[in-house]
């Protein structure tokens, strides 16, 4: 409730804009009191709506607000909650866009579309063998034919080539497990589809020579001194060792400490994506026994809510001390879904055969406990996080997994179903997450669009 009250603070001395803005805030409570948001935490909902307040009271109260320019940079981006997308002057944006503030983009459905996926199945080099379902012998390509509409707006077809322009100059950073791998190498092969040259994107990486190995990996746009890293962080939190009462080293997780290697980021980040999820649904961490770590202590046992709420806090804090919001601009991306069918991923887990998305939008999963615990981290943090709530989305998508094409006909065998894990977590690529970054480029647009003195047009 920190936004509130700054947003009180502002308006001790009410000028005729802040009173207006004070009863914009009372009239928003009473539609949220009306509207069904029950899948979403009220504390979080609250705190957007404040610090979206917030944000143009600062505006319209700050003495040097009128002599900024649409040149720059640390204000290329407004904000997004994990309903709408936010923008700071709706006035100066085409009706296209202008849309789009008024949608909830993450709320929709999947319906049939027969055009050409962004880019071609098998022709990016950059998809990890894992996700590339059509190398690996795929036969249906019916998952490739379905868009995301949001109920109420119609959001753009992913550009790459206005989004290059949009990130020219910048580095776009995604943190997180292999479903933001999954999420990071979309991207790159989506933009890597619109270039004329295809080797003016070079591939960059530490001390790995790899994808496969841990660390940090990246690529860049030469033309437009862009890059598109990725840094492995399953936890966002580091893991670490300890020993145990026989003086054995055992595996811990330090939920107090940061992942070393993400210190690399926030000095010339320009956005940042991060994730964590899956890792927390895995024998070691949910049972909680003799894993989880603070300072020196090692829990017998810690419950995996309590232990991924502590991570969380680690990370905000974390964000909010070093991460300057003017400059870098964070994304979270929320819980992605997975569909195995008869046991999990490790006990005879399935979802090959699929074909088609559920098309019964009264279908849903349960909401993950991790979005709540997230939601709830993000609303106590003083950075502004854009949330993208994927969770939704992917409920439906029960086709897109690599399920037996995880690996070429030749390494499986050519009736493998019940002799190997199926991969129903991750998503073959092109696919899903292509609409994921679609979202992504619809956010980054909208917020260009808002700049007070510079139209679309002359920025694309």
């Amino acid at each position: 409730m920190a936004d509130l009250k700054n947003l009180f603070l502002i308006t001790k001395h009410p000028s005729t804009t802040q009173i207006f803005l004070t009863s914009l805030f009372f009239l928003s409570l009473f539609l949220l009191s009306s509207s069904s948001l029950s899948d979403f935490s009220p504390s979080l909902i609250v705190s957007s709506f404040t610090s979206r307040l917030l944000t143009a009271a600062n505006f319209f109260s700050s003495p040097s607000s009128s002599t900024s320019t649409a040149s720059d940079t640390t204000t290329f981006l407004s904000s997004v909650s994990h309903r709408r997308i936010r923008v700071n002057n709706e006035s100066k944006i085409d009706p296209v866009t202008k849309e789009l503030t008024s949608c909830d983009i993450f709320d929709g459905t999947w319906v049939f579309d027969d055009s050409e996926p962004v880019y071609s199945p098998g022709y990016c080099p950059f998809v990890e063998d894992k996700f590339n379902c059509f190398k690996n012998g795929r036969p249906d390509l019916g998952f490739l034919r379905h868009r995301w509409q949001p109920h109420g707006c119609s959001i753009p077809r992913f550009d790459g080539k206005k989004m290059l322009k949009i990130l020219r100059g910048k580095r776009v950073v995604f943190v997180g497990d292999s479903l933001n791998r999954n999420m990071w190498e979309s991207l790159v092969c989506s933009l890597r589809s619109t270039l004329e040259d295809k080797n003016r994107v070079s591939r960059v990486s530490g001390k790995q020579s790899n994808l496969h190995n841990e660390g940090f990996y990246g690529f860049r746009f030469k033309d437009f001194d862009c890059s598109i890293d990725f840094i492995k962080s399953p936890f966002l939190v580091q893991e670490s060792e300890a020993l145990d009462v026989y003086g054995k080293r055992r595996e811990t997780l330090r939920l107090d400490m940061i992942q070393r290697s993400m210190t690399k980021i926030y000095k010339n980040a320009d956005i940042v994506i991060f994730n964590t999820g899956h890792w927390w649904t895995h024998q070691k961490t949910y049972e909680g026994k003799g894993y989880f770590q603070e300072g020196k202590r090692v829990y017998e046992r810690l419950e995996v809510k309590e232990a991924y709420t502590k991570a969380l806090h680690t990370w905000a804090d974390w964000v909010d001390s070093n991460i300057n919001s003017t400059k870098t601009r964070v994304f979270f991306v929320g819980y992605s879904s997975s569909h195995f069918r008869k046991g999990a991923w490790n006990n005879g887990g399935q979802c090959d055969g699929e074909t088609k998305p559920i098309q019964n939008e009264t279908y849903t999963g349960a909401y993950p406990w991790m979005m709540k615990v997230v939601e709830s981290v993000i609303s106590d943090m003083k950075t502004p996080v854009f949330y993208m709530n994927i969770t939704k989305m992917t409920w439906y998508r029960t086709d897109g997994h690599p399920s037996v094409y995880r690996q070429p006909v030749d390494v499986r065998g050519s009736s493998p179903a019940a002799r190997m894990f199926q991969d129903c977590s991750h998503w073959c690529l092109p696919g899903v997450p292509d609409s994921w970054n679609q979202l992504l480029y619809a956010t980054l647009l909208v917020s260009y669009s808002s700049l007070r003195d510079k139209s679309l047009g002359s920025l694309l």
